[in-house]
């Protein structure tokens, strides 16, 4: 059957961005943490914040449930302030730190054009995993995309992740959309491909060096090689 719709991972997908939680460079975020009088150094910081964060998610993987920046910073932020935090605090480590891992993110060229195209033939849809569900629509209006998407789903508000079966089937119920009629494309195996397939959806791949097992037609070089598989 000819897809009518098209599922999209978003990051590593539709744009670039750096994986790491510390590489970026975090100053903004150091100097937030220092202004509340803590005492820490700045390796510290970012190590008890990866380890925080790795720590949720080896709780989280089993059930593939979902945290909030907001609940990792609740986490976090007592390791180095030796108190508990207040709310407040952890809506403003959330936004410097946010601002700074978001430099990280770069758009690919041509990427507007391209989906834009592809908006005028089928109805498109993000289905991503993020701590942080404000994420994704604002680099959507960073990229003139904003109209291009129906709907945006985001794990953070489901409460679970992909590969989770539910991720899909309200992505599904909410587009009105039949498995067969729908693929799936993103650039993580289990999440974007293993679990779109086993809810009935075609998936593809972005896989340019050929490590996942997945059949030679499925597998993308990029996001831009979907069009010509559709």
């Amino acid at each position: 059957m000819q897809p009518t719709r098209i599922l999209f991972d978003f990051f590593g997908t539709l744009v670039d961005y750096s994986r790491s939680r510390t590489a970026q460079g975090y100053p903004k975020t150091y100097a937030t943490v220092r202004n509340w009088g803590v005492e820490v150094s700045y390796e510290r910081m970012l190590a008890e914040w990866s380890a925080t964060c790795l720590e949720l998610d080896r709780i989280c993987e089993a059930g593939h449930h979902e945290y909030s920046m907001l609940e990792a910073a609740a986490h976090f932020l007592p390791k180095i302030l030796g108190r508990r935090s207040t709310l407040a605090q952890g809506e403003e480590f959330v936004d410097a730190y946010l601002g700074e891992w978001n430099t990280g993110v770069t758009y690919p060229d041509g990427i507007t054009a391209y989906v834009e195209q592809l908006a005028g033939r089928y109805q498109l849809a993000v289905v991503t995993n993020t701590h942080w569900a404000a994420l994704v629509p604002r680099h959507l209006i960073a990229m003139g995309l904003s109209g291009a998407f129906a709907e945006v789903f985001t794990s953070v508000e489901l409460g679970r992740r992909k590969p989770h079966p539910q991720v899909y089937a309200t992505a599904l119920a909410a587009l009105n959309a039949h498995p067969s009629e729908t693929v799936f494309v993103g650039d993580t195996f289990e999440p974007d491909f293993l679990g779109p397939e086993a809810a009935g959806i075609r998936a593809y791949l972005i896989d340019p060096r050929g490590h996942a097992p997945i059949p030679a037609d499925r597998r993308l070089t990029s996001v831009f090689d979907l069009a010509s598989r559709l």
